[in-house]
């Protein structure tokens, strides 16, 4: 009997249920190559949410998504909500946070084809391959705030770390720099921020567990000037939660665009993970057909690979995003003309003769 999992769908809003529906027909075809069985189920959040069910994410969903497997998002934010006392962005938390996802992965790599579209120059941009691993679920974001109101002149964030927040977003990112190439790089503001230096101590105390990982600490503004000076200089990155927002969406356009950049958030072994496309909502060309559906198709292939623990399927579809890139299947934000209708088909495509070249491969071995 095959494996079964069950995913909850989270379309969002703007093009989020357009990359979607791309990437749950990737997922289906994946499990019918490589023998498992998904289950869906499909809720509201964000935008669309507020206006059915008065709320950016119900609780109903936020317990959906606790008894899945895995929870794969496309995108939350819209124009009418800016400003307002209730945003999209809000369910998006609430879901972080329910889930316990405290580590955020993004994985940055250059792709040959996509070069030219990178707004750095090419010998600064090829061969990088970095992964940033942002804590998700402490920090300003989530720190008491004090709001100012329409007339009021003092706000205030506040901005908590404790040890074992930072100990365990910074443990997954020592055991992501082992599987790589040996280095670690974590960035604070120790010289002026005193959870910074609260986060330093900690990662140093944590680096003796790990000798055969180098680890260097970088403040944040230097790190976002190497980020566009030398970005090769990096393996992994973790930070604190702001300072890992700002610069993982300044690295996402290393390779050319968003659009091709996925992410993992992870919490304890065992539980579900958080997958979603870096981008966001785009409400401008949502509906028209041209979004980039590939970012969402590669956080199907994490979620494959760190939740369901199918690798051979997620690099498969890894490989079929790249050879559809490498075939010249570029969507308007990468400089071409292709939709999100056929990037989808080239990338369904490519599996598909890709399964067919093994099964022969596999028969002729067995009839030898």
């Amino acid at each position: 009997m095959s494996q079964s999992y069950k995913i909850l769908l989270l379309p969002g809003d703007g093009i989020g249920p357009e990359v979607v529906g791309a990437a749950r027909e990737v997922l289906d075809a994946a499990a019918g190559r490589f023998g498992f069985e998904v289950e869906y189920e499909e809720r509201l959040a964000g935008a669309g949410a507020i206006r059915s069910e008065g709320a950016p994410i119900s609780d109903e969903t936020l317990e959906a998504a606790r008894g899945s497997d895995a929870v794969l998002l496309g995108a939350v934010g819209h124009p009418d909500y800016d400003g307002g006392s209730v945003r999209p962005e809000a369910g998006l938390l609430k879901l972080r946070s329910a889930l316990e996802v405290f580590a955020n992965l993004r994985p940055v790599a250059s792709n040959p084809a996509l070069t030219p579209y990178s707004p750095l120059k090419p010998e600064v941009v090829e061969g990088v391959d970095l992964l940033i691993v942002r804590e998700l679920t402490g920090g300003m974001y989530f720190g008491e705030k004090e709001e100012a109101g329409e007339s009021g002149d003092l706000a205030s964030d506040s901005v908590v770390y404790t040890t074992e927040e930072i100990r365990r977003v910074a443990r997954v990112a020592f055991e992501a720099a082992r599987g790589r190439n040996g280095k670690l790089t974590s960035v604070d503001k120790a010289n002026v921020v005193a959870t910074s230096r609260l986060w330093r101590r900690v990662v140093n105390e944590l680096a003796a567990e790990y000798p055969d990982v180098e680890l260097e600490h970088v403040l944040v503004d230097a790190a976002a000037m190497y980020l566009v000076q030398n970005p090769k200089r990096f393996d992994v990155i973790v930070t604190e939660n702001l300072f890992g927002d700002i610069l993982s969406d300044e690295a996402a356009m290393l390779p050319g665009s968003m659009g091709m950049l996925p992410s993992a958030s992870l919490g304890a072994p065992g539980k579900p993970g958080l997958y979603e496309p870096v981008h966001g909502s785009a409400p401008d060309i949502a509906g028209q057909g041209v979004a980039n559906p590939y970012a969402a198709i590669l956080s199907a292939a994490l979620l494959l690979r760190h939740s369901l623990g199918e690798a051979t399927a997620a690099d498969a579809i890894e490989q079929a995003v790249h050879v559809s890139t490498e075939n010249g299947i570029l969507t308007r934000d990468l400089g071409g003309e292709s939709g999100t209708e056929e990037a989808t088909r080239a990338v369904l495509e490519h599996m598909s003769n890709t399964s067919n070249t093994q099964q022969g491969q596999k028969e002729q071995e067995e009839a030898r």
